[in-house]
């Protein structure tokens, strides 16, 4: 075999495996109206920046009559690029062959970048598309997933990994995006469930479909398990794209910071009319959040799940930043088991790579019942306390109305290391509310009054006065300043830039025991 001779026949293999599973099948997929694994990274990547490995990788099973059906890749497209100039490592799962069925070869393949990508501290994503486990190999897929989540779990914290969800995922085949930080679904297409519906009918009797036990927007409403529900392929990797710009590349560098158009000194005088005179009136915490950050721009993370928190990225003169933040607009902005449970991994994840957590506070408490006690909120509860007590990353805390209680406490309080914490003049700090609290201490005396109901309601505003503002707590130091709304971007971003250079550590232990 002369040169071109060689050289055509590597064009030849080249083209082979970038058809997958063939024409026909792309056309089925493209029928669907999905994208094949090579246009998802594709429109994931910088243009012509894709770099494949094990192109020619193909299995070995000759069980089954297996040997009939090789393709070269084995149904799996593995390398790295970049995204804005940034390298990231990519798997993508090819549907056309073998329906993205995982086998041994095809681990060993996403192992490969798996290591590569801890080795050079470089985020890897996961486009996953895939039938589960190759049948016809048995033990051996059973021990590729093994290998893939032992590398999930080594570079949890290491790296950023984040796992996009375009069809199919069942099986021991969803632990590995669970494993990893972030996980994007498409609606109408994507799934994930442990058992199908047909074995949920078998065992417990249930009429499920598909979309019901593990479509996008169940994830991304009820379970917890998807951080957003993409309405296409296409706005799911835009997605993807946006949540990588705000993260560092590992654990050892910072996030990067982007040139910032959005001035500084900016205020919003409207900030200062936002908080309603009715304590009991609800607000969209959002608008605050958005007219504080850089650009009115914030990326929300699981938006449907437990929506009386908020968390998400933003900058600040373009510097990264987590925002936690009550939603007063929902359920009064009350901590639950489900939103205690979403701070807390997303403060967490915030520590291990360096990102800066700006909290916006109004909390009247944690949700009193039954279902909640029985669910175990004391110990959910117990995890954004947690969490925040030990991150060692910069916290800045703003506490725009209520906090009350344990549910001040843990909000990122001073008491658990809360770098610099404000209070905007309208913030009631206490025990529990005004009302509460008199009926508490005078509700016996109030019976033998002559008015009792306007007894109460003097008592109510002594109590406001007296405990029920920010200056008592800024008597204590517990409130680094007590700030006008309006600028409480300039005294957000003057906070940040202070603590960049922040340096906090933990007792020397192998790990904590964040109650699980």
């Amino acid at each position: 075999m002369n040169t071109n001779e060689r050289l055509d026949h590597l064009k030849k293999l080249r083209a082979e495996a970038r058809l997958g599973g063939g024409q026909k099948r792309i056309d089925k997929l493209h029928s669907l109206g999905r994208m094949t694994a090579r246009e998802r990274i594709d429109v994931l990547l910088d243009k012509d920046s894709f770099e494949e490995f094990d192109m020619y990788k193909s299995h070995r099973c000759t069980d089954f009559d297996m040997q009939e059906k090789k393709f070269l890749g084995d149904g799996v497209v593995t390398g790295y690029g970049t995204i804005d100039g940034r390298i990231v490592y990519v798997f993508a799962q090819d549907f056309t062959v073998l329906g993205g069925s995982l086998s041994e070869t095809f681990a060993e393949k996403i192992c490969k970048i798996m290591d590569l990508a801890q080795k050079n501290g470089a985020p890897v994503i996961g486009l996953n598309d895939s039938g589960g486990a190759r049948i016809q190999e048995g033990i051996e897929s059973l021990a590729g997933y093994s290998d893939i989540f032992l590398r999930n779990v080594m570079s949890s914290g290491v790296i950023p990994q984040i796992s996009a969800i375009f069809g199919p995922c069942a099986g021991g085949a969803v632990y590995s995006p669970a494993l990893t930080d972030f996980v994007v679904m498409v609606k109408n297409n994507s799934y994930m469930f442990l058992t199908g519906p047909k074995v949920v009918k078998s065992v417990t009797h249930e009429d499920v479909t598909v979309e019901e036990l593990g479509g996008a927007d169940m994830h991304a409403s009820r379970s917890g398990v998807s951080d957003y529900a993409a309405e296409s392929g296409t706005d799911a990797i835009d997605y993807v794209r946006k949540l990588f710009s705000y993260l560092p590349q590992n654990n050892v560098e910072n996030p990067p910071i982007v040139p910032c158009s959005d001035a500084v000194d900016r205020t919003s005088s409207n900030l200062n009319a936002i908080i309603p005179e009715n304590p009991n009136e609800a607000y969209d915490m959002k608008e605050i959040i958005l007219q504080s950050v850089d650009n009115g721009e914030f990326l929300e993370v699981k938006a449907q799940f437990a929506p009386n928190i908020i968390v998400g990225f933003a900058r600040y003169n373009g510097m990264s930043v987590g925002i936690v933040a009550n939603q007063p607009a929902h359920f009064s902005g009350v901590l639950d088991i489900d939103s205690s449970v979403k701070g807390a991994r997303f403060v967490r994840f915030c520590d291990c790579f360096n990102i800066p957590v700006v909290t916006f506070v109004d909390v009247p408490g944690f949700l009193p019942g039954t279902v909640q006690e029985y669910g175990g909120v004391i110990r959910n509860g117990a995890k954004i306390l947690y969490a925040y007590a030990e991150a060692t990353i910069p916290k800045v805390t703003v506490i725009t109305r209520k906090a009350y209680g344990g549910a001040y406490c843990v909000m990122s309080s001073k008491h658990l290391r809360g770098d610099i914490n404000y209070a905007w003049p309208s913030a009631e700090i206490a025990v529990m509310g005004a009302k509460g609290a008199v009926e508490v201490l005078y509700g016996r005396q109030a019976k033998k009054q002559d008015n009792p109901a306007q007894f109460l309601s003097q008592k109510e505003k002594e109590y406001q006065d007296t405990v029920a503002n920010p200056y008592v707590a800024a008597q204590r130091g517990y409130i680094d300043d007590i700030i006008e709304p309006a600028r409480t971007r300039i005294r957000i971003i003057r906070a940040l830039t202070i603590l960049q250079d922040k340096r906090d550590t933990n007792p020397m232990k192998k790990h904590g025991n964040i109650p699980l």
